[in-house]
């Protein structure tokens, strides 16, 4: 979710000791994966080069693709043994930023966040199109469209920027106050728990938790983030590396995009045989929850764009102004450092 720059660089790196442990533990777990990407490798004897990717959150249907990728061998087709961790508390901008994964999952709001703390992560791809973020409240709350968040409970991660987005959207919809919208901290609770005991409307990626709520059978109203601001129609998630990678290794960032790519465009393709990959390399994950978002999301990861993972500027800028607009923005953000499509397959 998105984030007010104040988390501090030298924090992070601190916290970063529990994502290295976490890497320790990916290594094990994906030893068997490392014997799949080298019979994706035909008869080349050569030996892969060792790639981290961080998650940017458990994993799911944002990141099929690179699952895809991993296990169907297009990572070893292209010289690469990639292991995916978990990002632990420190999060994907730090661990990428210090160049302790060479890859990551991160959000358009994060790479903000990060560069104008002076982080050096760069988004390389863009893996949704449009922003799929809604504020969601059971039908029962009577929350059809922004008005309706008036006197209503709200129940957010505490980032800073979520009264101004509720501000946004409330005043797009025509109500030019916002003050009497409650706000309460609920952190990572379950959304269906929560709308039932503690608040009226939520965040919730549709992708994930509305399928979730369909498959439940409970009836919920959706207002899309982006529907009421094109400034709020960013890029969430992201595919990131960092400056030094970039310019140091930039074979190796075009070979693990040419292979990433083929991934997403595979799941694009293929939504219940990429679902079924997720599931084979995540057993945990719930089978009917993941087979109906696959069906949802893998049309939208290009959807309108002319290639999958392709960025704008316009986007990158837009949000950042939004940013501005609300007092949210603390330096000064250049948009077109912030990403790149040169490592995008058909873009070279």
């Amino acid at each position: 979710m998105m984030n007010k720059v104040s988390t501090k660089w030298i924090v992070m790196l601190l916290a970063m000791m529990v994502v290295l442990s976490a890497c320790a533990g990916g290594n094990q777990a994906n030893k068997g994966n490392n014997q799949a990407q080298q019979a994706g490798n035909g008869n080349k004897q050569e030996k892969l080069t060792d790639v981290t990717l961080v998650l940017n959150w458990s994993p799911n249907t944002n990141h099929t693709g690179l699952y895809v990728a991993r296990d169907k061998g297009f990572y070893a087709e292209q010289g690469l043994n990639v292991d995916i961790i978990l990002p632990g508390s420190s999060g994907p901008n730090a661990v990428v930023g210090s160049g302790q994964a060479q890859f990551g999952v991160s959000f358009q709001e994060g790479v903000t966040d990060a560069r104008l703390q002076e982080v050096p992560v760069v988004s390389i791809a863009a893996v949704i199109q449009h922003n799929t973020a809604v504020f969601a409240a059971p039908v029962e709350k009577n929350i059809k469209a922004p008005k309706d968040f008036a006197g209503k409970t709200f129940g957010g991660f505490g980032a800073a920027a979520e009264p101004a987005i509720i501000e946004a959207l409330m005043v797009a919809d025509g109500v030019a106050d916002a003050s009497d919208v409650k706000i309460l901290n609920v952190g990572e609770a379950d959304f269906f728990t929560s709308v039932q005991r503690d608040i009226d409307f939520s965040w919730i990626y549709y992708g994930w938790a509305g399928i979730e709520a369909e498959l439940r059978g409970i009836e919920i109203d959706t207002i899309f983030l982006k529907d009421y601001s094109h400034k709020l129609d960013y890029y969430t998630p992201v595919i990131i590396s960092n400056e030094q990678t970039i310019e140091q290794k930039p074979e190796l960032v075009k070979a693990f995009m040419a292979a990433t790519t083929a991934g997403y465009e595979y799941a694009i393709a293929h939504p219940d045989e990429s679902a079924r990959i997720l599931l084979d390399a995540v057993p945990e994950l719930d089978e009917e929850l993941v087979m109906a978002s696959q069906k949802w999301l893998s049309p939208r990861y290009q959807d309108d764009a002319q290639q999958w993972g392709v960025q704008k500027l316009e986007v990158w800028e837009n949000y950042a102004k939004w940013l501005q607009e609300y007092d949210l923005l603390d330096g000064t953000f250049d948009a077109a450092a912030a990403f790149t499509n040169a490592f995008l397959p058909k873009a070279n």
